[in-house]
């Protein structure tokens, strides 16, 4: 039987109650802790999905109640997750070209010239700033994230570094180039959202990331190992299973030309792992027919057989040298599966949350008693860490946040430039902190090391919301509309 619809004279949803907002996001943070305390870093394998499913029938529950008509509701679901299908897509093409990478030689190439080139005093400062200039350059953290992201890690293993943080330090460089570069989305979301310019925004921008990103490289200089490490034993290990050449490394350089000619990511990732695909069936058809496991085969099909496997489920290696089995043995679509179930089902939670107003009507009552400008900014970077927390998702806490607070600002004679600031300056940074959230998600699963591990070495994106809440205390940078002169109006 078909849902009546909603006619002429049906009543108009009541206003959320601010019970009604809070009940299914503090279950939602109740259910989660919950869950971390039960399953630690198998949390984000099964049980925080189900508290985000449970947490969106309560939500969706309240909204029915407030009147809201359920096929809206279950709409305004399926809007959500649609919203992420380009993330989901951007993962999956990240998942076969981790598998092509290391099946082709591409991944510990990259970490046989790092070992050559970096030092283990500096290799965390130094990771911060390759991944920022590589950011500024393409516009894009999950590209810099999947490509040398992966890279890094695989050389601070091999140095016996942290990898928590160098993906601290992977993400700090990735997520300040992506704030600043005028080809990232984000930047232009921030800014649109607001009313700005996109360059007045990136200038403006700059005062407050800036600082954070200096201090977080003198904290990454302080991390660095005093010891003398010896790269030859790591690097005989490579030398004697892999034939290293530089030509390993075009995938690279495809996928990072390709993101400068600004070709879509989730293009630019896969053509980077059909490239890698090609070189392994070139430079290690061994490893490629040996994937493949069809003796029977003619060679050009076993080879076929061998790249289209590592796409799907990735490649496991076996060449006798365990430490460098660890590193080759990874990727694969597949292998990124239980992210996307996760992202799946916070988009959902999002989503409706953000149908059924509850955002809106906690922001409203929070505004009411902002008297100062700087509790105006506080307020706004606690609204879009929260809604990173909430939506799960990086453009609603960029768009969500601009939009309530657009009027608030243009009302006080603020400068919507400072509004796309503040926004980048805590919705774009705070994503990655998040587990369920897809910038969240994306970056433990990409970099193979888990939200909780990493979050207290992301020292800039730690430290950029403080600064920008610190300036609006001290009064810096808080711009204000020009005074329209009389004798123009």
């Amino acid at each position: 039987m078909d849902e009546p619809s909603a006619g002429a004279g049906a009543a108009a949803p009541r206003r959320p109650s601010m019970a009604d907002a809070l009940l299914p996001i503090g279950t939602l943070i109740l259910l989660l802790a919950l869950s971390y305390y039960l399953f630690r870093d198998e949390a984000s394998y099964g049980p925080n999905q189900i508290a985000l499913v449970f947490c969106s029938l309560v939500a969706a529950g309240l909204a029915a109640r407030n009147g809201m008509p359920w096929s809206g509701i279950r709409q305004a679901a399926v809007d959500g997750v649609a919203s992420g299908l380009a993330a989901i897509g951007i993962l999956l093409a990240v998942g076969a070209l981790i598998g092509t990478w290391s099946l082709g030689g591409t991944i510990v190439t990259m970490v046989y010239y790092g070992l050559k080139i970096l030092s283990p005093h500096y290799f965390y400062a130094t990771t911060m700033i390759i991944c920022a200039v590589v950011a500024i350059s393409i516009g894009s953290s999950w590209t810099v994230a999947g490509t040398l992201g992966v890279g890094l890690l695989g050389i601070a293993d091999s140095m016996g570094l942290s990898p928590a943080i160098t993906a601290g330090a992977v993400i700090s460089g990735a997520y300040f180039g992506d704030k600043t570069s005028p080809l990232s989305d984000t930047v232009n979301l921030a800014a649109a959202s607001a009313g700005s310019e996109v360059f007045a925004h990136i200038r403006e921008s700059l005062w407050t990331s800036l600082p954070a990103f200096l201090a977080a490289a003198g904290l990454f200089a302080l991390l660095g190992s005093p010891s003398n490490f010896d790269a030859a034993a790591a690097l005989a290990g490579i030398e004697n299973h892999v034939d290293v050449t530089p030509w390993a490394l075009l995938p690279l350089v495809l996928v990072l030309g390709l993101a400068v000619a600004r070709v879509p990511p989730m293009a630019a990732i896969f053509l980077g792992a059909l490239a890698g695909g090609v070189m392994a069936a070139i430079l290690t058809p061994d490893w490629v027919l040996g994937l493949a496991a069809a003796p029977e085969m003619p060679k050009a099909l076993a080879l076929l057989k061998g790249v289209w496997s590592a796409l799907a489920t990735g490649f496991t290696a076996a060449t006798g040298d365990a430490t460098l089995d660890e590193l080759l043995s990874r990727g694969g679509m597949a292998s990124m599966m239980v992210t996307v179930w996760l992202i799946v089902t916070a988009l959902m939670f999002g989503a409706i949350i953000e149908h059924a107003g509850f955002l809106d009507r906690i922001v409203a009552s929070a505004l009411a008693g902002m008297r100062s400008t700087a509790a105006l900014i506080a307020s706004l970077v606690a609204t879009c860490i929260g809604a990173n927390i909430v939506t799960s998702d990086q453009y609603m806490a960029i768009v969500l946040p601009g939009r309530i607070y657009k009027a608030e600002f243009a009302r006080r004679g603020l400068a919507p430039v400072l509004l796309s600031r503040s926004v980048g300056d805590s919705a774009t940074v705070t994503s990655p902190l998040i587990p369920w959230n897809s910038c969240g998600a994306f970056m433990a699963t990409t970099l193979g090391v888990p939200v909780p591990a990493y979050v207290a070495y992301c020292f800039f994106n730690l430290l950029n919301p403080v600064v920008s809440v610190l300036y609006a205390i001290l009064g810096l940078r808080v711009l204000r509309v020009p005074a329209q002169d009389p004798a123009r109006s």
